[in-house]
């Protein structure tokens, strides 16, 4: 049974994991749809095949880093000038490709080279070919060894050294901390470690800081005072040297030296970290006690009508009370949007997440160094099942996600939820005022319209943190993008001196401070591809009116608006006196620019430290609130997934993108960021909440419409008072109150198994 359920599921990469949903009918065929688990295949045989001449080792777990092998294929996207002409009118389907990353260990000059393959299925005419055109830092789609993945095959290369570091203080640090590392292969091991991001500046060399933890199931909050930090250039271990130990906020660059400051009674731990963990677990805490009426089931979002959507689970196509949009799913992006249309009209081509950029303060070498980008984890392939009911609403329309696993395609079950939800507030209401016979008596005519959302869901939980991405279709023609984090905390060893860096959390672990700036793309096409960036300021200016001549000049806000001329990064208006359109030539009826204005949310923010050595030029694109660019197809992604290891020698250069070219009346898109300057605090134990780690944008009709998009909505009231004073006439415009009873189930677990499935 579960073969041939997995049979179904690789015919599509997003299915529905629950019957009963309208189906609707998409205008064409995905063109942004991932690569199948057949292309997956062929591709993967392609490039092992003698004829490709890669002299590539499979399977690639019995690598080594100096053998050459693929470390994971992926949906290489189809270029923007090629998908218009087919569709938006009679052009041909474009042509798929795959791309590909090896890790090429084998070469006189060992590097990571990315491969684009294509066109799929795999043919007579399919040809393997650098993957160079998507990248600016000079090198095309190589990278060097030293800032490549650290993969397993570069972990156990490196292994010895450390082990054996390890094992000549193993005395010192049972007396320490109760525990050793012998290798992570020596039954006498009782330590885990982690190490930071990057390892490299510019790929000439690699430096490797181990920090070690109790191997528990909440290891990031139970941080040891113990660093190793290993030089580790290129592939030969023997060359591999130890930098140095650092424990007590000190530094010392030899074994001997460490151990000479021990016998002198200099290095203490004065914190010891509890090896229990149940202080840090995400479980009902029964010392807390209990809050009346908490036994019952909390209010629930329900689609009592039956559900206002419609979806297409062949080409990932959706339609929602005027909207619609196509669906994609990448290895490293996870979840992307193409061709947004409200009521026909498109409004953005491509919206999609491109890197989530974390970097942390401190005084330890981990804390201090530590800068990540996410993508180099990969958000597809980490992302998480979503539990019905609390993830997202009972009832949720659940996909499935899938992305190519080495030669196999894995399934992420009910990786993605999409559902309608009330907004809790009315769309618009108004209580008309008084008058003649009834006037001060507040009896008056209301109108209140209901507001409601399609909301598009998924949680990628990489490393430490879920991050919950959130996009909502609302019925006025708006679109809101919402990001949020929950999950422990990269914690660092608590010390009196660092309150500067972050605050006691628990007896021995110290939240470490941490900006996280997540970047998006919006290519936005409002109305084509003809588009401008407008700006417009709230300004206070001296003015005089003939009809106060008392008053003489003075202060008067007026707008003043101007279009931006060439590409730039710039950030919100302070006081939030300014807005921000995309706007096409094309106006409405009274003669108004047609457009989209982009309204921050809550914590639009930008990375603090701009000049950090460990985010210095591979990460630019988190340094602004917002960036506009003219679209090329060689600028697809403002983020390489290896770029972190780079960050003085970036293989993808985001600074590059601002060569002066005007964004007047052309093709733009518009990068923003979301994040939060986390201010970490003891509510962060056991997990952050979302409640509080939270971010959002919006982009709303300027003059898109010629009024309001509410008046078409039939779920509304009209209530009129009659001639008596305490009569009310109301108008349901033929939506009535529903009449239910609701089953609410437990997930039914036998349908999909919660584990990944591997076709």
């Amino acid at each position: 049974m579960r073969s041939s359920l997995a049979y179904i599921l690789a015919a599509v990469t997003l299915t529905i994991a629950r019957p009963g949903e309208t189906s609707a009918r998409a205008p064409k065929t995905n063109p942004w749809a991932q690569i199948t688990p057949a292309d997956t295949a062929a591709v993967w045989d392609l490039l092992h095949s003698p004829a490709a001449g890669l002299n590539l080792t499979d399977p690639p777990f019995t690598a080594s880093q100096t053998d050459n092998y693929v470390a994971f294929i992926d949906t290489l996207h189809t270029n923007k000038s090629a998908v218009l002409p087919y569709i938006d009118g009679n052009g041909l389907q474009p042509a798929k490709f795959a791309r590909a990353v090896i890790f090429e260990g084998g070469r006189t000059v060992p590097i990571s080279q990315e491969y684009m393959i294509g066109p799929l299925p795999v043919s007579n005419r399919t040809r393997i070919q650098k993957l160079d055109y998507i990248f600016n830092g000079g090198k095309g789609g190589t990278v060097p060894f030293n800032a490549r993945f650290f993969d397993l095959q570069r972990d156990a290369a490196s292994e010895p050294l450390l082990a054996s570091v390890m094992t000549e203080v193993a005395d010192i640090t049972t007396e320490l901390f109760g525990g050793v590392y012998y290798g992570a292969d020596d039954d006498r091991t009782d330590l885990i470690y982690t190490f930071d991001t990057p390892v490299s500046t510019d790929g000439s060399s690699a430096v490797r800081i181990v920090m070690f933890r109790y191997p528990t199931e909440v290891e990031f909050l139970q941080p040891l005072d113990f660093y190793v930090i290993l030089d580790i250039p290129g592939t030969d271990p023997s060359k591999y040297t130890l930098r140095g130990i650092v424990t007590n906020e000190k530094f010392f660059s030899t074994v001997d030296k460490f151990r000479q400051a021990y016998d002198a009674g200099e290095i203490t731990n004065p914190y010891p970290q509890p090896r229990d963990y149940e202080w840090a677990q995400l479980t009902r805490k029964e010392e807390m006690g209990t809050r009346p009426l908490e036994n019952k089931l909390a209010p629930q979002s329900i689609e009592l009508g039956g559900k206002r959507y419609k979806i297409d689970t062949q080409q990932n196509y959706v339609e929602y009370l005027g909207w619609s949009f196509y669906m994609s799913w990448t290895r490293q992006l996870g979840l992307m949007f193409f061709d947004v249309k409200f009521k026909g009209e498109r409004i953005i081509y491509e919206l999609s997440m491109q890197e989530a950029t974390a970097q942390y303060a401190g005084n330890t070498p981990k804390a201090a160094s530590t800068v990540y980008h996410d993508t180099h984890y990969g958000f597809g392939a980490q992302s998480a099942v979503l539990v019905e009911g609390f993830d997202c609403p009972f009832g949720a329309t659940l996909l499935n996600a899938s992305y190519p696993d080495g030669r196999h395609t894995t399934i992420k079950p009910q990786a993605i939820c999409i559902f309608e939800a009330d907004y809790g507030f009315p769309l618009a209401r108004h209580r008309t005022s008084s008058f003649g016979p009834f006037q001060g008596y507040g009896f008056s005519d209301l109108g209140v319209v209901k507001a409601s959302a399609l909301h598009v869901r998924h949680i990628a939980t990489v490393g430490n943190y879920d991050y919950l991405f959130d996009f909502a279709f609302n019925v006025d023609g708006s679109l809101e993008v919402g990001v949020r984090a929950s999950g422990y905390l990269q914690a660092s060893p608590y010390y009196k001196t660092q309150g500067r860096f972050g605050p006691r959390v628990h007896n021995s672990t110290q939240g470490s401070y941490h900006d996280h700036v997540v970047t998006f793309k919006a290519d936005f096409d409002v109305l084509g591809t003809k588009n401008s960036f407008q700006v417009t300021e709230l300004k206070t200016v001296k003015q005089s009116q003939p009809w106060f001549p008392e008053l003489g000049e003075f202060d008067q806000m007026e707008l003043q608006a101007s279009n931006l001329k060439r590409e730039k990064q710039l950030n919100f208006a302070e006081n939030g006196q300014a807005m921000y359109t995309v706007i096409s030539e094309r106006t409405n009826a009274w003669g108004e620019k047609r457009g989209y204005r982009i309204t921050p949310g809550h914590s639009n923010i930008h990375l603090t430290s701009p000049n950090s050595p460990f985010s210095r030029k591979q990460s630019e694109f988190s340094k602004s609130h917002l960036a506009v660019t003219r679209v090329h197809d060689t600028e697809p992604y403002a983020n390489s997934w290896q770029n972190i290891n780079l960050p003085e020698a970036p293989q993808h250069d985001f600074a590059k993108f601002f060569n002066d070219e005007s964004v007047e009346d052309e093709d733009i898109t518009v990068w923003f960021n979301l994040g939060m300057h986390h201010f970490t605090r003891s509510e962060d134990i056991p997990v952050t909440l979302f409640t509080e780690a939270s971010s959002s944008i919006l982009f709303a009709p300027q003059n898109f419409f010629d009024r309001a998009q509410e008046g078409d909505l039939q779920n509304r009231r009209w209530i009129e008072t009659g001639e008596d004073q305490d009569e009310l006439n109301f108008e349901a415009y033929g939506v009535p109150l529903a009449n239910c009873a609701i089953n609410l189930r437990e997930p039914v677990t036998n349908i999909l198994p919660w584990e990944d499935l591997i076709v």
